[in-house]
């Protein structure tokens, strides 16, 4: 990137607690607006309007990116804190921002510099949509790649400037990394879910769409950026580990928050505060959930370290990525032991307690959070393997 590019105005404090405090307030600015719009997101299918205009205005959309192109580049334990404030806000409002952050954050550190000038150009920060999981077909063409395919789960297409987009080679030699303007993408309008409803996460489909080479990332790692890009699939442990245990959480102060009022039983019957079995739900719930965040923090922490002069140890990777998946699971334990307690009131669609167990199940099912990472961390302790891929 050339100095003069507009981003190269925004910079952020390099000190990592006042980083944290800034976005922090970022997310103290935009909680009204969330808030406000929840419902409306819900409804739709994808975020409001109102809510995408406040999170393209703010600071956060841009957390994961490299400094070198006006991004944050926040360390992953800090990403942490940001994403449980948003999530306890709305579910649907942070499972977007966090994605958008993630997808733009690895495609701006690895695109070449020719496509940044045209991506940035204008001075507008990008929104990023795109899928994890590569598939269709990139032909090798004069120039670029001819690209045709569908993709699911793509979180925030909706309201995109740019789709990233992973295809295999046509002869299946390898995997080249699309970025694709919003206009040029098919927007497939299938998002019809358990929960997280609002993050309108719709597939996309590419037919037979030209992609400059410039525009295609085909060589594995970073051009720009520090060590939170050397974390490998560790780079988006944390996010997901976060949001199941900042909905743990809202589970937990949803119901003890109402536990005095709360009568179960015929007659005057009795408040669940005052039931034993309840009281230790509670406690227990809790600890679990502290303890999970706990592992996490130090998980990232080493995971970081590791990652500051070359990619992190697979076995590491594996590791970050089997604590995400056991935060969902407990968060989803704890969570469910609850629900038995807030009564028939919580099946109700306008009870927050139902809405947090969908979206947790709907959380779960990411490709991210599957529990084939147990096995992968347990093969690489035993001496199996020394692979650890997604599936």
């Amino acid at each position: 990137m050339t100095q003069s590019s507009p981003t190269q105005i925004r910079t952020f404090p390099t000190d990592r607690k006042a980083l944290c405090n800034l976005l922090l307030e970022s997310v103290e600015k935009i909680r009204p607006i969330v808030a406000r719009h929840k419902n409306n997101s819900e409804n739709r299918r994808q975020l409001a309007p109102e809510v995408v205009a406040a999170m393209r205005d703010s600071n956060l959309l841009m957390m994961k990116s490299p400094r070198e192109v006006g991004g944050a580049e926040i360390h992953p334990v800090d990403q942490m804190t940001i994403v449980e404030a948003v999530t306890m806000v709305d579910s649907a409002a942070a499972w977007s921002m966090f994605i958008t952050a993630t997808v733009s954050g690895r495609a701006l550190s690895a695109l070449s510099d020719r496509a940044l000038e045209d991506i940035l150009g204008s001075g507008k920060f990008p929104i990023m949509a795109g899928s994890l999981k590569p598939g269709g077909s990139a032909v090798e063409v004069e120039g670029g790649y001819r690209t045709t395919g569908q993709w699911a789960w793509v979180s925030g297409v909706h309201q995109a400037d740019y789709v990233v987009v992973p295809a295999l080679k046509a002869d299946k030699s390898g995997l080249v990394t699309a970025v694709v303007p919003r206009e040029q993408v098919q927007v497939i309008d299938n998002w019809h879910a358990l929960g997280i409803n609002g993050s309108g996460s719709s597939d996309y489909a590419l037919d037979a769409v030209f992609v400059p080479d410039h525009f295609a990332i085909t060589t594995p790692g970073r051009l720009r950026g520090g060590a939170i890009y050397n974390m490998g699939y560790g780079f988006a442990s944390n996010e997901h580990a976060v949001f199941a245990l900042a909905l743990g959480q809202l589970a937990l102060q949803t119901l003890t928050e109402s536990a005095v009022e709360k009568k179960r039983g015929y007659g005057a019957g009795v408040s669940i505060a005052d039931r034993e079995i309840f009281q230790r739900t509670v406690a227990e719930g809790e600890l679990r959930l502290r303890a999970c965040k706990l592992l996490m923090v130090d998980v990232l922490e080493r995971l970081f370290d590791a990652s500051q002069e070359q990619e992190a140890p697979i076995a590491l990777q594996a590791e970050a990525r089997a604590a995400s998946v056991l935060c969902t699971d407990e968060a989803i334990a704890v969570t469910s032991a609850l629900f038995r307690y807030a009564g028939g009131s919580a099946v109700m669609l306008d009870h927050p307690m139902q809405r947090i167990l969908r979206d947790l199940y709907t959380a779960q099912s990411h490709l991210m959070v599957s529990d084939a990472a147990y096995e992968s961390l347990g093969k690489l302790r035993l001496g199996l393997t020394d692979v650890a891929p997604l599936r």
